[in-house]
């Protein structure tokens, strides 16, 4: 009895973290609103600021004003969107989502120099939880502890002053307008220096945070209403075998490699300074220096070049079609795709495809990912396993890599290949150095030779039944710090050359040269030529001599060489 009087004499309950609201004073929603708008506009703003401390533009007193009232424009409008969930089971929550997602995107756009647009945020959608492990940090919890979670943990302790419905609406229009009015004078007083500003600087209205990721995730969800996604359009479905296929006495194996995140000028094939490629130099190789991708990302640039489309027709799509792969199906080639990945982003959806990412083969897989070798793994079974019919026909394989996967690159590389020492070996690139970084990119670069070159020497064991031939291409580039900028993923209009010059690597054995006309000389006299991956699903379907109305001569590659 004594412990229980003293329990309520003292009212420790009362005064601890989940003690009852009403003890505590209230706070308007009012303040709430406004506190935590101020707190986004600063604080989770770091990025923007950075960024716009850096602009010529800034070193004046005309400068500054600029950056204050730009600080008050994003205050204003976080407290209009705020101001419509003002409501008494709904505005800590919004808060809180604003300041969660004000922290990630902080912490992403202050440490890899990225920004957050519709295809970033369709990255982020469609990310898997390895990838996700690859990300994670100590780095990462201080920014969302710091700028998130400290800052909730006090507006859930503070009780929230309780209005009446008609008060709390004429509450929330008050806010809205005078947020309104706010964000629309101060953006008419500054709108020369605005103007400019978003026209010679288009990455700053992707720094806006948390409004850049709403704006981002809105357009996602949007696009439905733009596309139709329920229906796929046939592709090509008038294709057919050539006439090389009415005399073969072998017919072609075509392997596709699809590298990810490959940065032309890291190939020593491509001139570049260390010896990044030596198995592939002993081989009969044409690396063309001059090759651009569709996007910077994995998601928008394998759609985009297995498609007919190009690159400024698929972004602007209104329904999704058939691939390059559905067509080599209709012409009756047999088809596999291999992925050591995340995923094909539904270009393999309607062909055979199977995921090597999760096996348990030793010495080529740990700790829940395997090195790109595995592919190669019971190959031959696989081939095997297609209908026979389309087998004596061709074949057409595609291997997708891990290939220099980051942030965590000494992940991709095993020991036997860490020959750019020391190498960075955390995922906080910002903490390595820049030499280190590049030895651990270069490290993968150096097993993607070996693993190219794996594929050519399994190739040739192909050669008494099949023509065989490889091509390589990443889907994009990569950015090591240049600028303090970091991987990928950058519009495509403002990324740097990194990001997109890509490298694309061709292997002809000699029945295939015969067979096509097509001559590993004849391509080494054009190795500067450009070439993009709006090239590649003409390039493909003409080298297979698959004729279909969707193909266009004047779009293959490879065209030049071919025997007329």
């Amino acid at each position: 009895m004594s412990s229980l009087k003293l329990f309520r004499t003292t009212e420790f309950a009362l005064s601890s973290f989940f003690s009852p609201e009403r003890e505590r004073a209230a706070l308007r929603p009012f303040w709430a609103i406004v506190l935590a708008s101020i707190w986004i506009a600063t604080l989770c703003n770091l990025a923007l600021w950075r960024q716009l401390g850096r602009l010529p533009e800034m070193d004046s007193a005309r400068g500054v004003w600029f950056g204050i009232g730009f600080a008050v424009m994003i205050g204003a409008a976080t407290s209009a969107l705020l101001s419509t969930l003002a409501w008494r089971w709904t505005l800590k929550p919004a808060i809180t989502l604003f300041l969660l997602t004000g922290a990630f995107g902080t912490y992403f756009m202050l440490s890899y120099g990225v920004v957050i647009d519709t295809p970033m945020m369709v990255n982020v959608l469609m990310t898997n939880p390895r990838e996700v492990g690859d990300l994670l940090s100590w780095r990462m919890l201080g920014y969302v502890l710091v700028l998130a979670l400290l800052p909730a943990v006090w507006l859930w302790r503070k009780p929230l002053k309780r209005l009446g419905l008609g008060r709390q609406l004429l509450s929330n229009i008050i806010v809205l307008i005078a947020s309104c009015v706010v964000l629309v004078g101060v953006a008419a007083i500054s709108f020369k220096d605005l103007s400019s500003a978003m026209r010679n600087h288009t990455q700053l209205r992707y720094l806006i945070n948390p409004l850049n990721s709403f704006y981002a995730l809105g357009d996602v969800a949007a696009k439905p209403l733009e596309r139709n996604d329920t229906v796929l359009l046939p592709l090509g479905e008038d294709a057919r075998l050539g006439a090389s296929y009415t005399s073969q006495t072998k017919p072609p194996l075509l392997l596709l490699v699809l590298g990810e995140t490959g940065r032309s000028g890291n190939f020593g094939l491509n001139g570049y300074a260390r010896d990044t490629t030596p198995e592939l130099a002993r081989e009969n190789v044409v690396s063309q220096r001059n090759a651009w991708s569709c996007g910077t990302s994995t998601a928008t640039s394998v759609p985009c070049m297995f498609s007919n489309l190009g690159r400024a027709k698929f972004e602007d799509r209104k329904a999704d079609h058939e691939n390059l792969l559905d067509v080599l199906q209709h012409a009756g080639l047999a088809v596999l795709w291999i992925d050591n990945q995340a995923g094909c982003k539904g270009v393999c959806d309607r062909v055979p495809h199977v995921d090597t990412s999760a096996l348990k083969v030793p010495g080529l897989c740990q700790d829940g990912e395997c090195l790109d070798g595995v592919m190669l793994d019971k190959i031959n079974e696989r081939i095997t396993a297609l209908p026979a019919a389309a087998r004596a026909k061709g074949v057409v394989l595609v291997m997708h890599q891990m290939g220099s996967h980051g942030p965590a690159y000494y992940k991709r590389s095993p020991a036997a290949y860490k020959k750019f020492l020391p190498e960075c070996t955390t995922n906080n690139l910002q903490d390595c150095d820049r030499t280190q970084l590049v030895n651990a990119y270069d490290n993968t670069v150096l097993y993607t030779d070996h693993f190219l070159a794996s594929c050519i020497e399994w190739l040739k064991t192909q050669e008494p039944q099949y023509s065989p031939a490889m091509i390589y291409v990443a889907d994009h580039g990569e950015s090591l710090g240049e600028n303090n900028l970091y991987l990928h993923g950058l519009p495509y209009s403002i990324a740097p050359d990194v990001q997109k010059n890509v490298p694309w690597i061709t292997w002809l054995s000699p029945s295939f040269e015969r067979r096509t006309g097509i001559t590993t000389a004849c391509l080494k006299r054009h190795l500067d030529a450009h070439v993009s991956q709006d090239n590649y699903f003409h390039s493909i379907l003409g080298l297979l001599d698959v004729k279909t109305s969707v193909y266009q001569r004047s779009m293959d590659f490879y065209a030049e060489c071919a025997k007329l």
